[in-house]
C-alpha cells in the first residue's frame, strides 16, 4: 500500500476515534459541538418578511438569526406541508409552523424531526380518526403526520403569556416520541432528562407542592407525554415564573433542550 494510502487510513481512524470520544463527552457533559459551522440558506422574500414578525426570532442576535433562518429553510425543504381541504398551504402556514419547530429544537444538532414527514393543516379543530374526539392537534407516529388546527395554532402564538401554545405543545410530542426511538445524542440526552423530570415529580415533597400550588394546569398530569408538552409551554411563555417556582424542573428541561438563557429571557 502506498504511503499516502496509509496516511489516509490513519486520518480516517483518527476522525472516527475522535468522533467516538466527542460522542462520549456529549453524553456525559450535555453539550453540542456540531452545530452547523456555515449558515447560507435563505428564505424567500415573502417568507422572510413573515419570519421577521416572529417574536422569538426578533430577539435573537444576528448570529443566531442566521442559524435560525438556515435551519428553517432546511426544515421546510425536508417536510411536506398540506392543507386538508385546500390545494395549497399559505406562506404564513409554512413559515410559522417551521419557526415554532425550529424554536423548540434550536439547541439541538438534530433539528429536523426525523420521525415526522408531513404537517397537515385543518382550518379549525378536527375529528380524530383514532378516537373520533375533536382535537386541536394530533401526532400520528405511524404515518409520520402532525395535524394542526390553524385557528388554534394562531391563537397559541398570539397570546404569549397564558402558557397555552398549540404549536410548541404538538411539536414536543414529536420530539418526545423521537427520543424514545432514536439513538442520536440529542435523543439520548432528552430521554435522560425526561427520566430525571419524572423521578423528581414523584418525590413526595415535590408532588405535594405541585398539588398545593396547582401551577401547572391539570391536563399536564394526563400522562408523561402531556406533562412534557405542558412544561414546554410554560418554559417558553413564562420562563421566569417557571424557574422561580420549580427551578429543578426548569433546569432539567432546559438541559434536555440544551437551551441558552439568552434565547428565552429578555436581555
Amino acid at each position: 500500500m502506498a504511503p499516502y494510502a496509509f496516511a489516509a487510513v490513519a486520518i480516517g481512524f483518527l476522525f472516527f476515534f475522535g468522533h467516538l470520544v466527542l460522542r462520549k463527552l456529549q453524553h456525559k457533559n450535555d453539550f453540542v459541538w456540531n452545530r452547523q459551522p456555515v449558515t447560507f440558506r435563505k428564505l424567500t422574500l415573502s417568507r422572510k418578511r413573515i419570519l421577521e414578525t416572529y417574536p422569538f426570532y426578533q430577539q435573537l442576535s444576528k448570529k443566531y438569526q442566521r442559524q435560525f433562518e438556515h435551519r428553517m429553510v432546511a426544515f421546510i425543504k425536508d417536510k411536506d406541508f398540506r392543507h386538508r381541504y385546500e390545494n395549497e398551504v399559505s406562506d404564513a402556514q409554512v413559515t410559522y409552523s417551521a419557526a415554532v419547530a425550529i424554536q423548540l429544537s434550536f439547541g439541538r444538532a438534530n433539528y429536523l424531526y426525523s420521525m415526522m414527514n408531513t404537517v397537515l393543516f385543518f382550518p379549525q379543530a378536527f375529528q380524530s380518526p383514532t378516537n373520533e374526539a375533536m382535537h386541536k392537534g394530533e401526532y400520528n407516529p405511524r404515518a409520520k403526520v402532525l395535524a394542526l388546527s390553524w385557528e388554534d395554532f394562531l391563537t397559541g402564538m398570539a397570546i404569549d403569556n397564558d402558557n397555552l401554545h398549540l404549536g410548541l405543545h404538538e411539536f414536543m410530542h414529536v420530539m418526545h416520541f423521537e427520543s424514545k426511538h432514536s439513538t442520536d445524542v440529542d435523543s439520548a440526552r432528552f430521554h435522560k432528562y425526561e427520566q430525571k423530570i419524572l423521578h423528581h415529580i414523584m418525590q413526595p415533597e415535590v408532588r405535594e407542592r405541585l398539588d398545593n400550588t396547582k401551577y401547572f394546569r391539570e391536563y399536564a398530569f394526563t400522562n408523561e407525554y402531556e406533562f412534557l408538552s405542558v412544561l414546554t409551554e410554560y418554559f417558553f411563555e413564562s420562563p421566569a415564573d417557571f424557574k422561580s417556582g420549580f427551578p429543578v424542573l426548569f433546569n432539567y428541561l432546559k438541559t434536555a433542550l440544551l437551551y441558552k438563557d439568552e434565547w428565552i429571557f429578555e436581555n
